[in-house]
């Protein structure tokens, strides 16, 4: 019997602001290898792909001296393309994703339609600014660039919590589960679910 292929996608992005190289396989074992040169997001990322099972590989560079901004935001460009390569013509998935994460005293919500229709909402507030040197308003950036690029209806809602670490890390390990969800393979379903015929 053949095996299965994976569905995979990579990308290439270089810019004045950002070098970036980005693999990911939906159908992994989450395995990454993450250096984005901003320790926080490598943290989430690699959140991202153990709890999605996704196997990624960032490898970034950035002008990290002006601020995260333009790397975090760069490297959500970066998964939501390949994630959109990954899925193709995403036939066959069950397309939505609902997580429910806690983390201690935080519980955050996530759900995700894979539609090809983007669009972001996002209820998250943390209570700090600045976790050590990142910027914690990046993560609505990050979240922003991974819906418009990656084709994904997002809803992200902080149900409550006070921890900004904690809130943080809820949101992107809940993304990884919704996400993981969303692109899981139904059995009989030869293309999109949708009335329509066409996501």
């Amino acid at each position: 019997m053949a095996e299965k292929k994976k569905r995979q996608g990579a990308v290439q992005r270089k810019t004045r602001e950002t070098n970036i190289d980005l693999s990911l396989v939906l159908d992994g074992s989450g395995v990454t290898d993450i250096d984005s040169g901003v320790p926080f997001l490598d943290h989430m990322l690699t959140l991202f792909g153990v709890h999605g099972f996704f196997d990624l590989q960032v490898k970034a560079s950035g002008d990290t001296e002006v601020d995260d901004h333009h790397t975090v935001e760069d490297i959500g460009i970066c998964l939501g393309q390949a994630f959109a390569s990954a899925l193709g013509d995403k036939s066959g998935i069950i397309r939505y994703g609902l997580s429910y994460l806690p983390m201690d005293e935080t519980l955050v919500r996530v759900v995700v339609d894979v539609s090809n229709r983007p669009y972001l909402h996002y209820d998250a507030e943390v209570p700090d600014q600045k976790l050590g040197t990142f910027d914690t308003a990046l993560a609505l950036e990050f979240m922003r660039a991974f819906s418009q690029h990656g084709g994904v209806t997002l809803h992200v809602d902080l149900i409550h919590g006070t921890n900004s670490h904690h809130i943080i890390e809820a949101v992107f390990k809940g993304l990884a589960k919704a996400v993981g969800q969303a692109v899981t393979k139904v059995d009989g379903l030869t293309g999109s679910l949708s009335s329509k015929g066409v996501l």
